[in-house]
């Protein structure tokens, strides 16, 4: 919601500085229509072009990030590590076949159930059960363990990133593509240059227009759109990679058990 009162903000000062200096406003609302079909329409078109299905399917998902915020606040990184904290104190204990009643059914564990935050989010509760499963599978290397994560880890981050990465190409091409609107509307003006100067001046001032979106649409509402969905979706990203480290340790206790025994 922060982010809706910012854009409503940005826009009263916007148009209500136009207004209270003097401007009309009727040509300018006049020739939004058009002039926004012109620049959203290709700029929907470029972002369709330049994106896979999967990635698109990603686009709400993250429009619900920029709205609500992060799922995730200081509670679920307290909980996250009272999570790792008892599962590595359960594998020290009693080995690696303890663990396999809470990774296989998380939902019902009486770990993850310390916290629901966690234990309800699906990355990160799978990420933590499927390297527990291969640290079942008597991996005995925990720095092998280790490199695998973090690749997957950065692997994930890049494929969280991407459709921010794109709107901020948006961002960068609104501009252009108001100027795109503009000339089109100067043609149009062209054509008509017979025509009294009263009409041609609201032509004129029609066709400006889309200079005057595409610079606002840019730098006023698609540039902050993709950064905030940057930091929203990075922060989802840090609570699990905050649990690479104690999986690791996981695995070395359960490897200086199976040593001992």
């Amino acid at each position: 919601m922060l982010f809706l009162g910012g854009l409503l903000f940005s826009l009263i000062c916007v148009f209500g500085s136009f207004a209270a200096s003097g401007g009309v406003l009727g040509p300018l609302l006049a020739s939004m229509p058009f002039e926004l079909l012109t620049i959203l329409g290709s700029a929907l078109g470029i972002f369709v072009m330049s994106n896979s299905l999967d990635a698109l399917k990603e686009l709400p998902h993250n429009f619900k990030l920029v709205l609500k915020g992060p799922r995730h606040d200081k509670a679920s990184y307290v909980g996250l590590l009272v999570i790792l904290f008892r599962l590595t104190r359960l594998a020290s204990s009693k080995g690696a076949m303890a663990l396999e009643a809470h990774i296989e059914s998380p939902e019902e564990s009486t770990i993850f159930s310390l916290s629901p935050a966690v234990r309800d989010d699906q990355e990160t509760r799978n990420l933590i059960c499927d390297y527990l499963r291969l640290v079942s599978l008597n991996l005995e290397d925990a720095y092998q363990l280790d490199e695998v994560m973090a690749r997957e880890l950065a692997k994930n981050e890049s494929e969280k990133l991407h459709i921010p990465g794109s709107l901020t190409e948006i961002a960068d091409a609104l501009p252009a593509l108001g100027i795109v609107a503009a000339v089109l509307g100067v043609i149009k003006t062209m054509a008509s240059i017979s025509k009294p100067p009263a009409i041609l001046g609201e032509m004129i001032s029609g066709a400006l227009v889309g200079t005057f979106l595409g610079v606002l649409l840019s730098y006023g509402v698609v540039a902050p759109l993709a950064s905030r969905m940057k930091r929203s979706s990075f922060r989802m990203g840090v609570i699990r990679a905050s649990s690479r480290p104690c999986l690791w340790r996981i695995c070395r206790e359960i490897r200086h058990k199976s040593v001992q025994k």
